[in-house]
């Protein structure tokens, strides 16, 4: 049956964007056509922003943005534009904020309230169709705003003038402290960092804060290196059962492998069941250093489902890793995922009773009616208890599940968001090369460098330069890369550069760092800014330094110049790293939940980086078994012969064989010859400084 609606949204490629071509609201794009409308007819702009897996947004859908009735009073009264957040992060960062300051809180599906100038001066998140939850129906809120704008303009535009002020203020939180250096940063403050930070830690189900809880991998990250460096027992305790705890729970995807994005509850049992390329990376990354410090293969099985997941689920054919799976398949969120007792019993037969005890099957389900699948003890502890074989067993579990994933193969699919997001994609290669190197596969070396091959050759603007678009659909590329873009593709070129020792990823690595130099620099020039200079259609430009759901653009920027500061000697480029993260000490040891990658800076900074050289014809032999250690605070340069503008490189070529020489500041001990010689020395020259030697 032909659609009775289609609206401008038709010619857009965005998957969430798409899903609204067809509603009877006369939804715009974000672009001049709706914006110089909205001046010509002297109109308020309604902006609703929101994602291709968001439950939320789905709902308010097919309440009101399918609803005819509903449709008229908001085609009447407003230019409406619908904006995909993970294609316009900018946009969406202004506008929440001022739903923040409007409401209090935020969240998504986003509904904003804009002059016809674009300053928002009303908004709130999901409206339900009817009075409800405390809060006025939509229809209510569309009478009330288009009433106000008759009979109180004034006062609305006066009100919209000190919200874009107060916006734009935002982004005054400090400024960088010239002349600072590392003296700043001292061992008390990493000792007060982990002291705060478990103050928020849940010793029980592990993570941190109460539900909606979200994996805050930068957090344990940071426990895993505090360890590392003090041999701290309870920051270890902490990261292992944070990890644990969600590998056990259902926000990871026990039958398929994968993780959605945040749990409802404490215990990590309900998700919202989006699965995003971002939340996969990170925890890939958190996950690997896990087992690099206990080399329990618990973990390594974890990594290689996810893996999997993200190769069979997530992957474009053309190459690139998609953004996301949806929550909801035929209109029911977690459908696709969840199991009955009774379809259990008739899919594994004599092995479901096991099965179900182990998975926490039951018959009255342990969410809303049905089961999501998850385990309340580990294998091991579970064989224990019943005097069975853990492989044995492990392996039968494995065999069940395949079964119940051959089930799920024929259920309808969650919708794939099949945009490719430039920076989520970096952040997969920095995941793939993690796993690469400490489990010393191949074949995730391949993927990341094919991966990077995609985006150097599809996102570039043009083919002599470096300036990337932010999005890739079916053969086009579009929107300026944003500040994260960059800085993790940066970081991917940091990290395949250790992964392979092509010292081309570092030159790519540079030029990128100088373009963003250039155009991301805010007035004084220490932090950056979201979007880059030549932006225009945004209201302010905007700077973010909070750790959320990503790492900050402005946090990895510190690590990256950091990192190509010792290995280019710009010495401007590491005072700029230590000045930014001076500017913003207090707020990164008071919160460190909210700048957790901040914190991984100042304890690198601390303890010192060591500069782990790799020289001589067996290179690769030594540096695959080194980057199967875990080493943080650690840069990785190897190679079988002098590299003129690699300063690292530089008189480490006259002696026979393959040595390894460890220097800090370019100052190097003598070189050993083997990777266990290198791994004590480069822990030793750390701990000595956190007082743990």
């Amino acid at each position: 049956m032909a659609n009775r609606h289609t609206n401008k949204l038709i010619h857009e490629t965005s998957p969430y964007l798409l899903q609204h071509a067809h509603n009877p609201v006369n939804w715009y794009p974000w672009g001049e056509e709706a914006l110089q409308l909205a001046k010509a007819e002297d109109k308020v702009i309604l902006v609703s922003i929101g994602y291709a897996a968001c439950h939320w947004c789905h709902v308010m859908e097919r309440e009101s943005f399918e609803d005819a009735a509903t449709a008229e009073i908001m085609n009447k009264y407003f230019i409406n534009i619908k904006i995909d957040r993970e294609e316009r992060p900018d946009i969406d960062h202004i506008y929440m904020d001022a739903v923040q300051a409007i409401a209090g809180n935020g969240g998504w599906p986003l509904n904003v309230f804009l002059t016809p100038h674009t300053k928002p001066f009303y908004g709130g998140t999901y409206f339900p169709p009817v009075r409800a939850y405390n809060r006025s129906s939509w229809k209510e809120v569309l009478h009330g705003v288009a009433q106000a704008w008759r009979e109180r303009r004034t006062e609305i535009e006066a009100q919209a003038d000190n919200l874009t002020e107060h916006i734009a203020a935002a982004g005054n939180f400090g400024k960088a402290i010239a002349g600072s250096d590392t003296a700043a940063l001292t061992p008390a403050d990493c000792h007060t960092i982990f002291d705060n930070l478990m103050q928020s830690a849940d010793t029980s189900w592990g993570g941190f804060g109460t539900a909606p809880k979200f994996p805050q991998t930068f957090s344990i990250n940071w426990l895993l290196q505090y360890h590392h460096f003090t041999g701290n027992d309870k920051a270890l305790s902490q990261a292992l059962l944070s990890i644990d705890k969600m590998l056990q729970g259902g926000i990871y995807d026990q039958a398929g492998g994968g993780f959605a994005r945040y749990s409802t509850d404490n215990e990590w049992l309900a998700p919202h069941f989006e699965k995003m390329l971002y939340d996969n990376a990170l925890l890939l990354i958190t996950i690997c250093d896990a087992f690099a410090v206990t080399r329990n293969s618990y973990y390594q099985k974890a990594v290689e489902k996810t893996i999997d997941f993200m190769r069979w689920e997530m992957t474009a054919p053309g190459g690139g890793f998609y953004a996301a799976l949806d929550a909801d398949s035929e209109g029911v969120e977690g459908k696709f995922y969840v199991w009955s007792r009774a379809e259990v019993n008739e899919v594994l037969g004599a092995d479901a009773a096991v099965f179900c005890e182990f998975f926490d099957v039951t018959d009255t389900g342990n969410w809303e009616g049905v089961n999501i699948l998850r385990t309340l003890i580990k294998a091991d502890e579970f064989c224990r208890s019943r005097q069975l074989d853990t492989a044995t067993f492990e392996a039968e579990m494995e065999h069940c599940l395949d079964k119940l994933m051959e089930l799920r193969a024929k259920r309808i699919r969650p919708q794939t968001d099949d945009k490719i997001l430039l920076g989520w994609n970096a952040l997969a290669i920095s995941a793939l090369c993690r796993a690469a190197g400490v489990f010393g596969n191949r074949q995730y070396a391949v993927m990341a460098e094919e991966n990077f091959a995609f985006l150097w050759k599809n996102f570039r603007v043009n083919e002599t330069g470096v300036a990337m678009h932010h999005t890739y659909k079916e053969g086009f590329a579009k929107y300026p890369a944003f500040l994260d873009d960059y800085a993790y593709l940066v970081q991917a070129c940091l990290h395949l550069q250790e992964l392979t020792s092509n010292q081309d990823y570092l030159v790519k690595a540079r030029d990128l760092t100088d373009f963003v130099i250039e155009n991301f620099s805010d007035a004084d020039g220490g932090y950056f800014m979201f979007t880059g200079a030549s932006q225009t259609d945004v209201l302010v430009r905007k700077k973010e330094v909070h750790d959320g759901a990503t790492p900050s653009g402005n946090s990895i920027m510190v690590q990256n110049l950091a990192y190509l500061g010792i290995v280019f000697d710009k010495p401007e480029w590491r005072q700029r790293a230590v000045s930014n993260t001076n500017g913003l000490l207090p707020a990164v040891i008071k919160h460190p939940n909210s700048f957790a990658v901040w914190a991984s800076f100042v304890l690198g900074q601390v303890v010192g980086i060591n500069e782990v050289v790799v020289a001589g014809g067996e290179y690769a032999i030594q540096r695959d078994t080194l980057l199967q250690h875990y080493l943080p605070a650690m840069i990785l340069q190897c190679a079988g012969a002098e590299t003129p503008e690699m300063p690292l490189l530089q008189g480490k070529f006259g002696q026979p064989g393959t040595l390894i020489y460890l220097c800090r500041n370019y100052s190097c001990q003598s070189p050993v010859s083997g990777t266990a010689a290198m791994v004590h020395m480069a822990k030793a020259a750390q701990n000595l400084i956190m007082g743990t030697q």
